[in-house]
């Protein structure tokens, strides 16, 4: 695998990352919402990787490349975004008569956001970049030192 082969595939990371991101940030946001655009409360959306080169979901395709590996070369070239997905699971359902979106019998549907889940994906995606910087950054001092070599 070339230098620039693996900034490909650590930028392309970069990137879904931060889409991921901005989905959670956006879950967060919305976690009261309880009346959208559509009717009803929002209901929280998430993100499905795959490989650049296929379509599979990006644990399937990963087993696949491993198994691959030692039986003949194979081109990666690296992470996107498949899909973001909404989670139809029902939100809570809370009693305030007063809420002005309090159904017939006093019942507010909330969001099927769970802030404890939304952090641990934060969490999650933050490693996830931070270890592509990583990458990024090995990969530039790698390339330093092969052109220092050849000096």
């Amino acid at each position: 695998m070339s230098f620039w082969n693996s900034f490909k595939i650590s930028s392309s990371a970069l990137s879904a990352q931060r889409l991921r991101m901005d989905i959670i940030a956006n879950n967060v946001a919305n976690s009261e919402t309880t009346r959208t655009e559509t009717g009803g409360a929002y209901q929280r959306q998430d993100v499905v990787f795959s490989t650049k080169n296929s379509n599979l979901p990006f644990a399937q395709n990963l087993m696949m490349v491993n198994d691959k590996l030692n039986r003949s070369s194979i081109t990666l070239d690296g992470v996107k975004v498949k899909e973001i997905i909404t989670d139809t699971t029902p939100g809570s359902r809370v009693y305030d008569p007063t809420h002005m979106d309090a159904d017939k019998d006093g019942f507010v549907e909330y969001p099927n956001v769970n802030i404890a889940v939304e952090m641990t994906n934060m969490m999650s995606a933050t490693r996830s970049y931070e270890a592509n910087l990583a990458v990024i950054e090995s990969t530039r001092r790698m390339a330093e030192n092969a052109l220092q070599i050849g000096r």
